[in-house]
């Protein structure tokens, strides 16, 4: 019995240093994504999409010699002290390294895709890789993957229990303290980085050359694509896609048939209530379950083998929580939606 219960705390002890391992790895890797995203599909192009990294890109606008990275340690070292102070040491610490390995991740890639100091300072996206990712006749798509990488990578780093600085500490705090849900906090957050944008770069403070490209206002407009795409991203990779299902089916009699359905063939659970109809007073029987989009289908054709004249209600469910499902969140976990 004790060797069976020393092997158990060894089994935990790797599965807590697996997780460990993963956590880490996560960070790294959704800082990477992030990187790219901005390195490649965002940067080159003067879209803002709100953040930190963001905001860098407006004032790289203005000091072209200062990276977008660089910046973005400017705005996260007093970012992550209050990470620190009010979201706890634990996410504060993981907090530090992704902020912190970001902006490097970013610099050195930034470096080593433009072929001179110029052209790394100018963002040439004619330069970038050779000439061979310039998508500056295509912003649209540009800005769509752009979006869809941040939010990737951002997703990743939150949901390895860290943040990669700047909005989402801020979205972090605003939830926790103020209840709003994190995906809209980097919204109101991203929108006025926006406006800042359009002020310097849409109407051309801080540009010396007079280029008609990156002054151009419009450039706004794909931000708040690049925005509601990303931050939709993030919500996705957090919470998934949220198309579970609602069913009511009241009938006047129990059925068996259905019960064995749900039970057997779908390996899920039900409710059973009983309940009575307001206008007849007779008894009736109501089942309450909640099951995945793709079986929605199969519970229908069911409920119509077995009682054709039952009642049906099926509605969307928001979220679902418990066994089969997911755990019920602690405060200090980040909900997207």
């Amino acid at each position: 019995m004790e060797s069976k219960g020393k092997r158990l705390r060894e089994w935990l002890n790797v599965l807590t240093q697996l997780e460990w391992w993963l956590s880490w790895t996560g960070i790294l890797f959704g800082s990477i994504v992030l990187a790219a995203g901005f390195v490649y599909f965002i940067n080159p192009y003067n879209i803002v999409p709100g953040g930190v990294y963001g905001a860098s890109i407006v004032l790289h606008n203005i000091f072209p010699s200062i990276q977008v990275g660089t910046f973005g340690y400017m705005f996260d070292i007093p970012l992550l002290c209050l990470s620190a102070f009010l979201l706890g040491s634990k996410i504060g610490s993981r907090t530090l390294v992704a902020a912190m390995i970001t902006p490097a991740i970013m610099n050195i890639m930034s470096s080593a895709s433009y072929p001179t100091q110029e052209a790394l300072e100018a963002l040439d996206p004619s330069q970038l890789l050779g000439g061979c990712m310039d998508m500056t006749d295509h912003l649209m798509l540009t800005s769509i993957i752009g979006a869809i990488l941040i939010g990737i990578g951002s997703g990743i780093v939150v949901k390895s229990k860290a943040t990669t600085g700047g909005s989402d500490i801020i979205g972090m705090i605003l939830q926790k303290y103020c209840g709003i849900k994190f995906s809209n906090a980097i919204l109101l957050v991203d929108g006025i980085v926006v406006l800042f944008g359009l002020v310097v770069i849409g109407f051309g403070i801080g540009q010396t050359d007079g280029s008609v490209t990156t002054q151009s206002w419009h450039l706004s407009f794909y931000s708040l694509i690049a925005i509601i795409i990303s931050s939709r991203t993030v919500a996705y990779v957090l919470n998934g896609a949220n198309d579970d299902k609602l069913i009511f089916v009241i009938t006047p009699k129990p059925m068996a048939e259905l019960t064995h359905f749900i039970l057997h063939d779908l390996d899920r659970t039900a409710t059973r209530i009983k309940s009575s109809g307001l206008y007849t007073n007779e008894e009736k029987e109501m089942l309450f379950l909640v099951v995945s989009k793709k079986e929605v289908q199969a519970v229908k054709q069911k409920i119509k083998q077995v009682n054709p004249t039952a009642f049906v209600v099926i509605t969307d469910a928001y979220d679902t929580f418990g066994e089969g499902w997911k755990p019920l969140p602690s405060s200090n976990d980040i909900q997207p939606e």
